[in-house]
């Protein structure tokens, strides 16, 4: 036996792309993306995606080159998670979201030589082009029209746009560029829109094709599933299910937004099974079905939810209006879903609703895919399983990412010579050996499954002109989850010679130097900030202060 082992036929390298070939065999005809009117099979998604590749190759584009994507829930945004790396390239998915700084700052980070784009993202990515600094390449910009979008108009007939690309140097019997090795990069992910230091997570073939099987297993979806697209593409992936579906024959519904109507009209007229989304949209799709006439869904409707841990109270609304409640967890740096609280079938079937929601509040345990889960204290030593003992959770298995693009430091504090990757999330492990995440180390504010920087926010702030001292901490909000809520405190004299500073021109300076989701929604005035004898500020009292604020309250029918 010990001359046995690799071999060229047994270590040919993974990658989730070879899912879509198999599909287009066995799924040829089923619906593979569903948008208004347009309907694609498999086999169609298939020469599309190799027209995609082989024109990208024709355009330069080489293996390694990051290709990047500013699109909403559209086929096109479906067909870039096979084309772009069956090209050879790194996928790059940008946040709808984002401010034209932002993006600029990415483009620029990520070396990007294209970037596919929504006409209702253009002059966005036109404002960033613009702000890119003197000599540095500008990547090429490619429209993505919408046909079922009257308000923009179709691109000129000169101008390059994704169906004539597909159309003019697109081969659908292309041999798409497979992977040298199953650890090469498919795919750069952004942690959250920064200005100042993004980090850019990397993944390779190998991690994306393990965590997609994972997953799939984890929540058991069955053979051709109707999947709405209600989360973001852009968002981690789609947390994979773009090459899961293809994996199952499963039809992509695609959403250019999410609105509860929308989204309930989609689910009866499309036979909708499965959808995820953080609870963000789970909240306003409870607080939007109608009371006391029974569940609004013609079926039990199956919801993995993640980003943000999920109120019990949202949990128990959901599954009342007919929805089957999964809860994860995961992060850009482990490409997904990798904890899952799992159902223990009739032992806790058997509890009220309110324990029941409780429970599936919690994170729960490793998926099957990972090798470990931990939480540690200093020196990496576990902490006990007793629900109360905090430390940092831990993680290791080939769900983690290969590192943060051109930044070794960052690189090297998340993944240490233990062996272990940090998450930053501060935790406890309960008796029965499931996960509760209690705090976050890094102070993130997470904002309808959206990470926001509470050190970007507070820099910003301390830039304005009459703002002494300034921290950004998280308010409870109804529809969002949280909201960035800003302590300030101002100089002396600032409101001299009738200069008035109020919560309302505070907002309006941040807004006017971030995405607007990352601005604070609260502004709290203090004459000082409380502070430790060595001079840092006391965050756990100003959530605290937050916290008793109660919620933010809002219209929840619609995103």
């Amino acid at each position: 036996m010990d001359r046995l082992g690799a071999n060229p036929a047994n270590s040919c390298p993974l990658t989730p792309l070879s899912f879509l070939e198999r599909a287009a065999t066995v799924f040829s005809d089923s619906p593979s993306i569903v948008y208004h009117d347009t309907v694609f099979t498999w086999s169609q998604t298939f020469r599309r995606c190799l027209r995609l590749a082989s024109a990208l190759v024709s355009l330069g584009i080489s293996r390694r080159d990051v290709v990047s994507v500013v699109l909403p829930n559209v086929p096109a945004m479906y067909e870039m998670h096979f084309g772009v790396p069956m090209s050879g390239a790194v996928l790059n998915t940008i946040n709808t979201r984002l401010d034209a700084r932002t993006v600029a700052v990415l483009l620029k980070h990520s070396g990007s030589k294209l970037v596919f784009v929504d006409p209702a993202s253009l002059q966005l990515v036109r404002d960033a082009l613009q702000l890119l600094p003197p000599g540095h390449p500008a990547p090429r910009v490619v429209p993505v029209d919408d046909p079922h979008e009257k308000e923009f108009p179709a691109a000129p007939a000169e101008t390059l746009t994704y169906e004539r690309l597909l159309e003019k140097h697109g081969d659908p019997d292309f041999v798409w560029v497979r992977p040298a090795s199953e650890w090469d990069p498919m795919v750069l992910n952004y942690t959250s829109g920064t200005t100042s230091a993004p980090k850019g997570v990397v993944h390779c073939h190998r991690a994306l094709f393990l965590v997609t099987l994972d997953t799939l297993v984890e929540w058991a979806v069955p053979p051709r599933p109707t999947y709405l697209w209600t989360l973001p593409m852009f968002h981690t992936n789609g947390w994979n299910f773009p090459w899961g579906m293809a994996v199952v024959g499963g039809a992509n519904v695609c959403l250019r937004r999410v609105d509860a109507g929308e989204v309930y009209a989609a689910i009866a007229r499309r036979g909708v099974t499965h959808l995820c989304g953080a609870p963000v949209v789970l909240n306003m799709l409870a607080n939007a079905a109608p009371e006391g006439q029974g569940p609004p869904l013609p079926r039990k409707v199956r919801v993995l939810t993640a980003g943000a841990p999920p109120p019990a109270a949202v949990l128990r609304r959901a599954e009342a209006a007919g929805f089957d409640v999964t809860h994860g967890y995961g992060l850009t740096e482990t490409a997904g879903v990798v904890v899952c609280c799992t159902w223990k079938g009739g032992e806790w079937d058997r509890l009220p609703a309110t324990e029941r929601a409780r429970l599936k509040a919690r994170q729960g345990v490793r998926t099957a895919g990972m090798a470990e889960l931990d939480v540690v204290v200093d020196g990496g030593r576990g902490v006990p399983h007793d629900g109360a003992t905090t430390g940092e959770v831990v993680l290791r298995g080939a769900c983690v990412m290969l590192g943060y693009l051109d930044d070794d430091a960052a690189t090297k504090a998340a993944i240490r010579d233990d062996g272990w990757f940090y998450t930053g999330d501060v935790g406890v492990i309960h008796p029965d050996g499931y996960l509760e995440i209690r705090d976050r180390s890094k102070d993130v504010i997470i904002s309808g499954g959206e990470n926001i920087s509470s050190v970007e926010l507070e820099s910003v702030l301390y830039a304005h002109p009459a703002v002494t001292e300034a921290a950004a901490v998280a308010r409870p909000d109804e529809f969002w989850g949280e909201t960035p809520c800003a302590f300030v405190s101002l100089k002396e004299g600032a409101e001299a010679a009738g200069r008035v500073v109020t919560a309302d021109a505070i907002i309006a300076w941040c807004r006017e130097r971030m995405p607007h989701y990352m601005a604070p929604q609260t502004v709290v005035f203090l004459p000082e900030l409380p502070k430790t004898s060595t001079g840092k500020v006391k965050k756990y009292v100003l959530r605290d202060v937050a916290k008793g604020m109660g919620p933010i309250r809002r219209n929840t029918s619609k995103m």
